[in-house]
């Protein structure tokens, strides 16, 4: 943890806010960083920066949700993800914490570190679920 991963973490949670974002990777703001901002609620978003985040361990059960993003407007597709995570995370101050997120908080959390990995929402959608979100995205921007 140093300073310029705080101002990277600070950059990506204003960005989050200014996009009403329930979650952002760093890439979203042309960084590569391991840094994820989350939001445990829908509304009002609680956000909650995540650094170094990797994921220990999830739940045998999944569900389906649905899931978008902001660098794809109007591409939303139903995404099935476990119902809890436990994330390993450093803090702020350079503290490594573990949590245990649910529901929403660990789907938003899921999204955003395969994010950070590489991996788009739209890898874990059959093909034709992929092209009909992307031809929707198209149509939406003009």
């Amino acid at each position: 943890m140093d300073d310029r991963l705080r101002a990277v973490g600070d950059r990506l949670l204003a960005a989050a806010r200014d996009a009403k974002a329930y979650g952002l990777a760093a890439a979203h703001i042309g960084e590569v960083a391991p840094i994820v901002v989350i939001s445990a609620e829908v509304e009002p978003r609680s956000y909650r920066l995540l650094f170094n985040p990797r994921i220990a361990t999830v739940a045998s059960e999944t569900a389906k949700g649905e899931e978008g993003s902001v660098s794809l407007p109007g591409a939303r597709v139903e995404v099935e993800r476990p119902v809890w995570a436990e994330i390993g995370f450093m803090d702020g101050a350079g503290e490594r914490r573990t949590a245990r997120l649910e529901g929403f908080e660990a789907r938003v959390a899921l999204h955003e570190i395969e994010q950070m990995q590489g991996i788009f929402f739209l890898d874990r959608v059959s093909r034709l679920k992929r092209e009909m979100a992307l031809r929707k995205a198209r149509k939406l921007a003009g």
